[in-house]
């Protein structure tokens, strides 16, 4: 499955992509987030492996693999996220739209394997809605950060 959603953000890009490109700011606009622990490489870098665990409504806990593929920031950030029965291609760019404004555009493919194959044909219209159900979530942790 592949589809790609955008938002835009009421904050310059100067002042969004130091708060997308953090870890620690991670909880704060992704509710769901645990833990991450760093596994392998440079930490933020190109190749580095974190593993993230959520908990997803209902109290199941969820474990995945980041992988970054590209940290090119603002033009691209790229990542895997592997989990069971599930590898997510993520990318991220972020264009400036204006002076105070950043459009953020989120390219992603998903693969499924076992069971998940079901559910991602059944849920397939769940996904971008979801997708961007967490992109607000970040646009509005942005848009009420202290201005810089």
């Amino acid at each position: 499955m592949k589809y790609q959603v955008e938002i835009k953000i009421n904050r310059s890009i100067d002042e969004v992509i130091p708060l997308f490109d953090s870890f620690e700011n991670l909880k704060k606009w992704q509710p769901g987030l645990q833990s991450f622990e760093h596994l392998e490489g440079t930490p933020g870098e190109n190749g580095a492996k974190t593993r993230l665990i959520y908990i997803e409504k209902g109290g199941r806990n969820v474990e995945m693999i980041e992988t970054i593929i590209n940290r090119n920031l603002p033009e691209e950030f790229t990542a895997t996220y592997d989990a069971k029965g599930v590898k997510n291609w993520v990318k991220n760019q972020f264009v400036e739209s204006g002076a105070n404004q950043t459009r953020w555009i989120n390219e992603n493919i998903f693969n499924f394997t076992g069971f998940m194959k079901i559910m991602g044909f059944l849920m397939k219209s769940a996904f971008p809605k979801q997708t961007l159900k967490d992109m607000a979530l970040f646009k509005d942790f942005v848009e009420a950060s202290p201005k810089k």
